[in-house]
């Protein structure tokens, strides 16, 4: 479809944000589903200003990543239920002028894990603590599982352990807890910095299953240790999908090319790969 003055135009916002492949997957998107409008990343500090940009704009709809998905709540029209209870948006539509904030992070990480285990009555160690942690906690509670969180310190684990009815306790004595699930929520090993991990390799043992949310690179040094070590591993890309599909029908009214996004991202990655 041509872009033209009919176009409309939606974003990613985050700092830093020439990593997305937002923008490759959403443009895949619009393409398959004939609609002649275009997504494009802005790299934005001033997060208040970009939301008023929208407004002034008319821009349709834009994508909250880090480090923004809790502080653009406040810059917001609305923030539906779901996310208020989450704390965080990663999605903004733009109605009539009137921006409402959603969540889909949540949607897009449990869909991802329902594909591969279960949730319900599993202890759950969730990495992190910030916007997308905030999404994964709510989505496994929500699911029934038992949460652990872990961050730098207990103290910054605490609020969100609270709120989801979870333990709080620092990444450096994680390594001593029973878990069934381990979920990195961090942005650790994304790419360029590839060659870190969250945790130690000895944390894993075989039939656990871990979860990295980086998907960019997609097989992160977690996954690749996770795996050397017998567990099962869910890369980021299937939540990264799910939760733009879920943007996407958001936006549009209409169903999401699913297939079609997912390999989308996946040359693209495979073109940084080479």
């Amino acid at each position: 479809m041509a872009i033209n003055a009919k176009s409309t135009v939606y974003c990613v916002l985050g700092d830093p944000v020439a990593h997305s492949r937002s923008p490759v997957m959403h443009n895949a998107a619009f393409a398959a589903a004939g609609i002649n409008d275009a997504y494009v990343a802005f790299r934005v500090k001033d997060i208040a200003g970009a939301v008023g940009g929208i407004r002034a704009l008319g821009i349709g709809g834009a994508s909250i990543t880090i480090p923004h998905k809790v502080s653009a709540m406040a810059h917001l029209d609305e923030v539906d239920e779901e996310a208020r209870r989450i704390g965080a948006v990663n999605t903004v539509v733009n109605r009539d002028g009137r921006l409402v904030g959603h969540n889909t992070d949540w949607q897009g990480a449990i869909r991802a894990l329902l594909e591969k285990t279960v949730v319900r009555g599993r202890t759950v160690l969730v990495i992190g603590a910030g916007g997308a942690a905030r999404a994964v906690a709510y989505g496994v509670a929500r699911e029934g599982g038992r949460l652990l969180i872990a961050d730098l310190t207990v103290a910054g684990a605490k609020p969100l352990a609270r709120d989801f009815g979870g333990d709080a306790l620092a990444v450096a004595e994680a390594g001593s807890c029973e878990w069934d699930v381990l979920i990195n929520t961090s942005p650790v090993g994304m790419a360029p910095d590839s060659d870190v991990s969250p945790v130690p390799r000895e944390w894993f043992r075989p039939g656990g299953v871990v979860m990295d949310i980086v998907y960019n690179p997609l097989k992160t040094r977690l996954l690749k240790e996770a795996a050397e070590c017998g567990c099962e591993t869910i890369d980021g890309l299937a939540m990264f999908v799910y939760q733009g599909a879920a943007q996407f029908e958001a936006w549009t009214g209409r169903p999401a090319p699913v297939e079609v996004m997912r390999q989308a991202v996946l040359v693209a990655l495979q073109t940084d790969e080479e």
